[in-house]
């Protein structure tokens, strides 16, 4: 299966070669890496055309911010599978992919997803917090649930059947779009019980208290616009369930071998 991973980026010649590196660098050979940039300044766009034809598609335009950035991505994307990846992240280990493509085969699911570990932004080897996705189960989402966005792949079909982002939503995009395609559209899932990408600390929906509430309004909004009625606790209960990604530690030690 041909694979799309998708990196979105704007200003981001601090990172942008680790996160080009540990795509290039994936052991499984049937990749088309598309890089979507926001018509940087400060030398992404000479970063990335270093690499040539290494990176299948590149376009350096104006956007409406990540989300937009990411569904022009997708637009482009002619893969079986698409993942996404931001220009602050890398995979965790060079058979990420491979181990993402047996992982669907093997099921047959419609997406797979990881797990995540969030590390200190300029001491990547520091570990902040370590997000198991783990099991899905039916009505999860109701309990609060969500996989890690960028450890979610998805076949492309789900995308042209279902939409891209909703540009509405601004940091909730992510999770109406998963609850959007599990949730509702009952898309089969498969987990990988591995950390499949390392990310840079720094989010927008967790980085303040206002900014929780103001993701915690937006969640609400993704059920209503999905038609689709959760517990009256839900809401609280997301969040909730990140304490403990804070405490818990990987099984493996953080490298990216």
């Amino acid at each position: 299966m041909k694979v799309s991973i998708i990196t979105v980026v704007y200003n981001g010649a601090e990172f942008i070669r680790d996160c080009i590196e540990s795509v290039l660098n994936q052991t499984y050979t049937n990749i088309e890496y598309i890089i979507v940039d926001g018509k940087s300044t400060d030398g992404t766009v000479e970063i990335v055309q270093s690499y040539g034809t290494k990176v299948a598609r590149f376009i350096s335009e104006p956007d409406k911010g990540l989300y937009d950035a990411m569904n022009k991505g997708i637009r482009l994307a002619t893969g079986d599978i698409i993942g996404l990846m931001n220009a602050d992240d890398f995979y965790r280990h060079k058979r990420v992919i491979e181990n993402m493509v047996a992982t669907f085969e093997r099921t047959g699911s419609d997406a797979v997803y990881g797990d995540m570990l969030y590390v200190e932004r300029d001491n990547p080897q520091k570990l902040k917090r370590y997000w198991r996705s783990g099991w899905y189960s039916e009505n999860a989402f109701s309990w609060g649930w969500m996989p890690g966005h960028l450890s979610f792949f998805a076949k492309k079909w789900l995308y042209e059947k279902y939409g891209l982002f909703r540009l509405d939503m601004k940091s909730a995009a992510d999770y109406e779009l998963m609850l959007r395609f599990i949730h509702k559209n009952k898309a089969k899932l498969a987990y990988m019980d591995e950390v499949t990408i390392v990310m840079r600390a720094g989010g927008i929906s967790n980085s303040s208290v206002q900014n929780r509430l103001r993701a915690n309004r937006e969640d609400k909004l993704a059920w209503q616009l999905n038609g689709l009625t959760p517990y009256f606790f839900t809401f609280w209960l997301k969040p909730l369930r990140k304490l403990k990604q804070y405490v818990t530690k990987p099984p493996e030690a953080l490298d990216n071998e």
